[in-house]
């Protein structure tokens, strides 16, 4: 069966550094709140508001020893007034038999304004 787990982080510049280690905190969590390993990815899909330019977030998924063939796209997310800004967005579609309801969505920093409900 295939599941979606969301997540997101924010950063407080735009600077690569700062990105990649976002990013790298953000897929480390989500990775290990859910078991996940990289046989099991089907894809991740990344955004980021368009105060971020400095980097492609997938870049920080490079660095994990065995991710190299994991499909990953990356792209600017909608430009909503008012929306939670410097704000990094991922949908990592996996292979699992969790139910939908143990799959662990994982909001970090100023993104857990964005589903306090589903924040751990």
């Amino acid at each position: 069966m295939i599941r979606g787990i969301r997540g997101a982080t924010t950063v407080n510049v735009n600077e690569k550094t700062a990105i990649v280690e976002a990013t790298t905190k953000l897929l480390k969590e989500t990775i290990e709140q859910n078991k996940v390993t990289p046989d099991l990815v089907a894809s991740i899909h990344f955004t980021m508001t368009k105060d971020l330019d400095a980097v492609f977030p997938a870049e920080a998924v490079r660095l994990f020893d065995g991710w190299a063939n994991v499909p990953l796209l990356c792209s600017s997310e909608i430009d909503v007034e008012g929306s939670l800004p410097f704000c990094i967005r991922i949908l990592m579609t996996v292979n699992t038999t969790q139910a939908q309801d143990d799959v662990q969505h994982v909001y970090l920093e100023n993104a857990v304004s964005l589903r306090p409900d589903l924040a751990s």
